[in-house]
C-alpha cells in the first residue's frame, strides 16, 4: 500500500493528509521570535530519518524478537508523537486507573513531544524534516511519481522566488521534485512567472 500510495502521489500525503503535519503548521503559525525553515546543521540532520528508517522500521523489528520470535514496532513505541498525541494522552485522560502505571516509556515519549511542539514555534515542520520514517520513504519516490512538478524553463528566470517562498528552503527551479517537497503548493503560487506547473495539469503553468 505505501508503494502503491508513493509511486501515484510521492509526499503530497505529507502536506495534505498528515495530522501531524497539519498540527506542526498551526504550531508554525504562532508568533515566536526569529523564525527558522530550517534547523542549524539541516544539511546532516535530514538523513536522520533514513536512519530511523531503517534502524527502527526495518532492523530491530526483524531482529529484536519475542519469546515467540515476533518483533515489536518499534518506531510506534519508542518516537512516535502523533501516536502519543492523538491516542496515548486521550487514553490516559480517559482512563485514570491507567494513570498509576505510567512508567519511563510514557515520561520518555511525552517529553519527545513536547520538546517537538516547543521546536515547531520556531522551526517549520521539525518532525516531517528530520524524523518522520514514513515521510522518508514517500520521498523516495518523489522524482518517479505520477504526482510531480514540472518547470518549464522557457519561462523560468531563476529568479528564486520559488525558494524563498519554499518553508523548506528547496531550490525548486533547480530540483522540483526534491525527496524532502511535500507538495504544498506554494512555489506554484509564487513564481511570477508561470514556470512551476504539476504533472496532472493540463497545461503548463495551468492549476490542475
Amino acid at each position: 500500500f505505501l508503494i502503491f500510495f508513493g509511486a501515484v502521489l510521492g509526499r503530497l500525503a505529507c502536506g495534505w493528509l498528515c495530522p501531524f503535519g497539519l498540527v506542526q503548521d498551526l504550531l508554525y503559525k504562532i508568533p515566536f521570535p526569529k523564525k527558522r525553515k530550517l534547523l542549524p546543521g539541516d544539511r546532516w540532520l535530514k538523513y536522520l530519518k533514513y536512519v530511523i528508517l531503517v534502524g527502527f522500521v526495518i532492523v530491530l523489528p526483524l531482529t529484536v524478537l519475542d519469546i515467540v520470535g515476533q518483533g515489536q514496532p518499534w518506531f510506534c513505541k519508542l518516537i512516535c508523537p502523533s501516536g502519543t498525541l492523538f491516542a496515548g494522552i486521550p487514553l490516559i485522560a480517559a482512563n485514570p486507573p491507567l494513570q498509576a502505571a505510567l512508567g519511563w516509556l510514557f515520561t520518555w515519549k511525552a517529553a519527545l513531544l513536547a520538546a517537538l511542539i516547543i521546536l515547531s514555534l520556531w522551526v517549520y515542520r521539525p518532525f516531517c524534516r528530520y524524523l518522520c520514517p514514513l515521510g522518508a520513504i514517500y520521498g523516495l519516490f518523489n522524482p518517479l511519481a505520477l504526482s510531480r512538478f514540472r518547470v518549464d524553463q522557457a519561462k523560468c528566470t531563476g529568479c528564486g522566488q520559488c525558494q524563498r517562498s519554499c518553508k523548506f528552503n528547496i531550490p525548486v527551479h533547480e530540483r522540483p521534485n526534491s525527496p524532502d517537497c511535500i507538495r504544498c503548493g506554494d512555489c506554484r503560487r509564487a513564481c511570477p512567472h508561470g514556470a512551476i506547473c504539476h504533472t496532472f495539469s493540463r497545461r503548463q503553468g495551468e492549476t490542475p
